[in-house]
């Protein structure tokens, strides 16, 4: 079992950065694929972005250009850094693992899930 914990989250301005940290305990982190997601109020869930065992990466259209995912596997860390945010981005932020051999964006396919980090941005 992988446990994932998530930390950064914060109230900030739009136009304001932030970075999200996810700290992941396991054997075999470096073989996860990780990933990001994101779920206002009264919305789904939805995939923020995601990076592989590879490193091969993923973003959603809305994050595109804004926001940088990363993976320190000696740190077993990953990272999202999160820039020009706007009210939009306000959301409950979860870290994912999977043990998938590529980036996925489908919530029902990660296997573990940290408890969340909310991030709130002002207009």
């Amino acid at each position: 079992q992988v446990q994932l914990v998530e930390s950064g989250g914060g109230l900030v301005q739009a136009g304001d950065s932030l970075r999200l940290s996810c700290a992941a305990s396991g054997r075999t982190f470096s073989s996860y694929t990780m990933g990001w997601f994101r779920q206002a109020p009264g919305k789904e869930r939805e995939f923020v972005a995601g990076i592989g065992w590879d490193f091969s990466i993923n973003y959603a259209d809305s994050v595109k250009g804004r926001f940088t995912i990363s993976r320190d596997n000696a740190k077993n860390t990953v990272y999202l850094q999160m820039n020009s945010l706007n009210a939009e981005d306000t959301a409950v932020y979860y870290c994912a693992a999977t043990r998938g051999m590529v980036v996925l964006s489908i919530p029902q396919r990660y296997d573990y899930w940290g408890q969340g980090t909310q991030v709130t941005v002002s207009s």
